[in-house]
């Protein structure tokens, strides 16, 4: 067995709020994880690596992605061909990953792109890329948001969900994603407009868990908010105004929130005599709520997700280091806000036993960064930091 310790650097694991100084782990070079950790005296190892007294922390985990997107483009990206789309899909996700982003959960994929790069990725044909949990298409009603080429299954019954979701996993999918709500990019609604009901999201849940996979609602608004999480959703997507009643109900049933505040926040930010009037005031006008909304949210104890959208406008693959400074626009302490990446978003995406924190038996998968990330929320924002895979610098 060949072996590899990293030694001389300080420890966030991602579980403990400190930083562990000193640290050292050894790495299993062909699983990728670590078998051994601790401070001062390192174990040897056939290949012995000094950190210099930097910072190491968890790979991100980056659970709402859209790697078919094009962050410059205010189009739909509906004019571009799928090989064009796949080009782009592969530079985005090697783009997330110098990042920092070492995992990442699609939520809506033209071409089920994402599903074909994952089985190359497997085939040792790509690399330096992320690991990732596959949604291909979505889910969306005929005419709602999502509704464009190649973009969603379009489904107006429970059966039809029942088979655009069985569909979905035959094809390779891990993970479902479903539109409950109007939306932001979507010209022909807004976000409290419901759109998939209860029963036929309902469907999705139930063909989906009997596989022990979980299914993601795009829901912005009420009532849609409020069907998503009865029909048993495991996951809330931006849910801007989510209000005590969906609190209450996301409590009970252990229901995850991810927020994509910088979806929301680039769009008024950016979007001026850029975008359609229509687009740009959806978003302006929802900001404030938004941050008031979720902020409740997190002081009541709902389980943050760390997600971006990344793909929407403006919302290019490096930015999701940025994330955690908005998180902790809610309340949240940098700590708080790292454990919506390294906890709630693996144990989200069912990955929990093997990454998210950096623990003996745990695959290796993290950063290194100049300076102290749990004192400074934008050392994560390091342009130039070290990113490894099961130990292999890949950035």
């Amino acid at each position: 067995m060949k072996t590899k310790t990293f030694f001389n650097f300080n420890l966030f694991d991602g579980l403990h709020n400190s930083v562990k100084k000193f640290s050292w782990f050894k790495i299993d070079e062909q699983t990728g994880k670590i078998i051994a950790q601790g401070t001062t005296t390192p174990e040897k190892a056939d290949q012995m690596i000094d950190l210099q007294q930097k910072y190491v922390m968890p790979g991100l985990i980056n659970v709402h992605t859209h790697i078919s997107g094009d962050s410059d483009s205010f189009d739909g990206n509906f004019n571009r061909s799928e090989a064009e789309i796949a080009v782009d899909a592969y530079q985005n996700l090697q783009t997330l990953l110098k990042s920092g982003v070492t995992y990442i959960r699609e939520c809506g994929c033209a071409y089920d792109i994402d599903i074909k790069l994952k089985k190359s990725q497997k085939a040792g044909r790509l690399n330096k890329i992320p690991n990732m949990i596959t949604s291909g298409r979505a889910i969306s009603m005929t005419g709602g948001h999502g509704d464009g080429p190649h973009v969603s299954y379009l489904a107006d019954s429970p059966d039809e969900v029942r088979k655009a979701t069985r569909t979905a996993f035959r094809n390779g999918a891990d993970c479902i994603k479903v539109m409950a709500t109007g939306g932001v990019m979507s010209p022909g609604d807004f976000m409290n407009d419901p759109q998939l009901s209860i029963e036929e999201m309902q469907a999705a849940v139930i063909e989906a868990h009997h596989k022990r996979k979980t299914v993601a609602a795009h829901a912005e608004g009420n009532p849609g908010i409020k069907y998503a999480i009865l029909a048993g959703v495991d996951s809330i997507e931006h849910g801007f105004y989510v209000n005590d009643e969906d609190i209450d109900l996301m409590l009970g049933r252990g229901t995850y929130l991810t927020p994509t505040l910088l979806a929301e926040t680039l769009i008024p930010e950016h979007g001026k005599n850029v975008l359609p009037d229509w687009e740009l005031k959806k978003a302006a006008d929802a900001l404030e709520d938004t941050y008031k909304n979720l902020s409740v949210a997190y002081k009541r104890g709902i389980k943050f997700t760390c997600g971006t959208d990344a793909g929407s406008p403006f919302n290019s693959y490096d930015k999701t280091p940025f994330e955690f400074e908005l998180l902790t626009r809610l309340g949240m302490t940098p700590f708080e806000a790292y454990q919506c990446s390294t906890i709630n978003s693996a144990k989200l995406c069912q990955i929990e036993d093997e990454y998210g924190t950096l623990e003996k038996g745990k695959i290796a998968d993290f950063i290194v960064l100049d300076s102290n990330p749990l004192t400074n929320i934008k050392a994560v924002q390091q342009q130039d930091k070290q990113v490894f895979q099961r130990g292999v610098r890949q950035f």
